[in-house]
């Protein structure tokens, strides 16, 4: 690369850290409710990441807003819902606002979302109807309802029926987990940016094997450790971590294609130093023993990378390493859903294939574009290459920054 793609790369950072603004911090737009069903209306809970207060500028009338847009509907007509209060006792980093909702008339219900249309147009929420509270409104007393789930997403999905021979279907099946991982991939936009900057350099059908399975293997450990509870990461850690990791990725590509030039690296090492500098006055996410990890991992990386010709093994590793910080972040749906023990290996297994086949489907159309444009014309692929590169760097330093601080 010459000079072109490493002034690209640098025109970027700039601008991310000019602009990484408070914006910067959210990730994936997501809540989550539970729902119990009585005769006369329902008692709903939502639970929001406070990252997603800060869309709106302080002091929005959430109490007024979350009821009108989270709506519980008889034969198509709205029913009326209290001003919502908020809980005093939430967990670290979510907030918790309940409400009742009061219907005047019996009939076909219907809940819809619309939350947070305004300023997250494909907010993704995850509905949850309490079994023991609807299984008193079912007319046959020992029938048993279970737990009943629906993803909605603001802007592109209508009510959900809850009564009738629909409303009254089976739990969700395996197929509703893979189209749910299926639905995280699509809108990871950071989990695709991670695998678009693995697959820029990619040189044969062989080396992104390689790198989708070191991928897999890493994310599906992690993500089954974390929905077991064997582990629990702190979330907000793991979206930093994330954010890094594209940024790496990235940077080692410039590297690659500059010649593996060394001050490349130094600015790498100066800025995690620099990270580290600045969380010891407390400011940020990662603690200074982070920040010198990453720094001790991306010179070794480096210096392994200096060491041979043909990258490819090495890239692998380094997805399979990268792999197990997304699986966390892939995990924290299914550990939001709090699923009953039961359901929860076909919950993971499903989420999990879901997952597989929305990163599969990227692959199978990007790389033979790639690939395709590498034989063809060679001086187009390099350019696309280094525009790529420079545009993934941006976004993981957008994302680090911005959700570190």
């Amino acid at each position: 690369m010459t000079s072109r793609g490493i002034a690209l790369a640098l025109t970027v950072a700039t601008a991310v850290l000019a602009f990484a603004g408070p914006a910067a911090g959210h990730a994936r737009s997501m809540s989550y409710s539970t729902w119990r069903l009585d005769e006369t209306g329902a008692q709903v809970e939502l639970r929001i990441k406070l990252l997603e207060l800060t869309r709106q500028p302080p002091g929005h009338p959430w109490t007024q807003a979350f009821p009108a847009e989270l709506a519980l509907f008889v034969d198509g007509a709205p029913c009326l819902a209290d001003e919502a209060r908020r809980s005093a006792s939430a967990p670290e980093g979510w907030a918790i606002f309940r409400w009742r909702i009061r219907c005047e008339r019996s009939g076909a219900r219907a809940i819809a979302s619309d939350l947070l249309r305004a300023s997250a147009p494909s907010h993704t929420h995850f509905l949850r109807i309490d079994p023991e509270a609807r299984a008193q409104t079912q007319a046959d007393p020992t029938a048993s309802p279970g737990v009943r789930e629906r993803v909605l997403v603001t802007g592109r999905d209508g009510a959900w029926a809850i009564d009738g021979e629909a409303g009254d279907a089976a739990p969700s099946t395996f197929a509703s987990y893979v189209w749910l991982g299926a639905l995280h991939i699509a809108t990871g936009w950071d989990h695709l940016a991670f695998v678009l900057a693995l697959l820029l350099l990619a040189a044969s059908l062989r080396e992104v094997a390689g790198l989708v399975t070191g991928f897999t293997v890493g994310h599906s450990l992690t993500l089954g450790l974390a929905v077991l509870g064997v582990v629990r990461p702190d979330s907000l850690s793991v979206e930093v971590l994330i954010g890094f990791s594209i940024a790496l990725v990235a940077v080692e590509n410039v590297w690659l294609m500059a010649g593996r030039d060394r001050w490349i690296l130094r600015a790498v090492l100066l800025a995690l130093g620099l990270g580290a500098a600045i969380s010891l006055f407390g400011e940020g996410a990662l603690r200074p023993v982070a920040w010198l990890g990453l720094a001790l991992f991306s010179g070794c990386h480096f210096a392994l990378l200096r060491s041979t010709a043909r990258p490819g093994g090495l890239r692998a590793a380094v997805a399979f390493a990268f792999g197990l910080i997304h699986g966390f972040g892939f995990a924290g749906i299914l550990m939001e859903l709090a699923l009953p023990t039961d359901r929860l290996v076909a919950a993971l297994f499903g989420f999990n294939v879901g997952v597989e086949l929305g990163q599969l489907a990227v692959v199978i159309v990007a790389w033979p574009l790639l690939h395709a444009l590498a034989r063809t014309h060679a001086t187009s692929h390099r350019w696309v290459a280094e525009a790529g590169s420079a545009a993934i760097f941006g976004l993981g330093l957008f994302w680090l920054v911005g959700r570190n601080f």
